[in-house]
């Protein structure tokens, strides 16, 4: 990997600092209450510097979305060829949760404004198109057969449904619930049926 130079080190540093000042207004007044001025005037930037960083508002929350689908890719690259396809995407995100998830207080709010907010929720669902596009052939090295792509397609989204579903749960127990026990009861569903 090559070293980051002082400028990438610099704009690294920025955005890092934009993003957890906007987490903390968000946490504090809502993430519909929190404009984009507030957020700039908090970091002492303009709003020009801030759309150099950040696309959107809702960016500033679901940006590292795609690192963390790169993360769990990664580590699915990892396990071993012969394994199963749902124990090795299991396996990949349990691996990548350093990555992916750190700060659990963090998460929980991050989660909570995700859930009640439709314009978060769309895009989610909209980034998750890129954890889609970086697992779905992994996934479809681990399938036999013709149909191989589309069998790795809809485990792939299955999986991040079920993802979904036990996020839905953590949220509805106040973060007090083992989100990877609720990941695998949605996913003993779903194979159930």
């Amino acid at each position: 990997m090559a070293k980051m130079t002082a400028w990438e080190r610099q704009r690294t540093a920025l955005r890092a600092e934009i993003s957890a000042a906007a987490c903390a207004l968000f946490v504090q007044r809502g993430f519909e209450a929190t404009t984009v001025d507030q957020i700039v005037e908090t970091v002492g930037i303009s709003r020009r510097s801030f759309f150099r960083y950040f696309g959107s508002k809702e960016d500033v929350l679901l940006g590292d979305l795609a690192a963390r689908g790169d993360a769990v890719a990664r580590a699915l690259a990892e396990r071993p060829d012969a394994e199963d396809p749902w124990a090795a995407l299991r396996a990949a995100m349990i691996a990548a949760q350093p990555e992916t998830f750190n700060d659990p207080v963090a998460d929980l709010a991050i989660a909570r404004m995700m859930h009640e907010t439709p314009s978060l929720r769309a895009r989610l669902f909209e980034k998750r198109q890129h954890w889609r596009d970086a697992l779905v052939p992994l996934v479809a090295q681990r399938v036999d057969g013709p149909d191989a792509e589309f069998t790795a397609s809809a485990i792939v989204s299955a999986v991040l449904c079920c993802v979904d579903t036990a996020s839905d749960a953590w949220v509805a127990a106040d973060g007090e619930a083992d989100m990877l026990a609720l990941y695998d009861r949605a996913v003993a569903a779903i194979r159930a049926g």
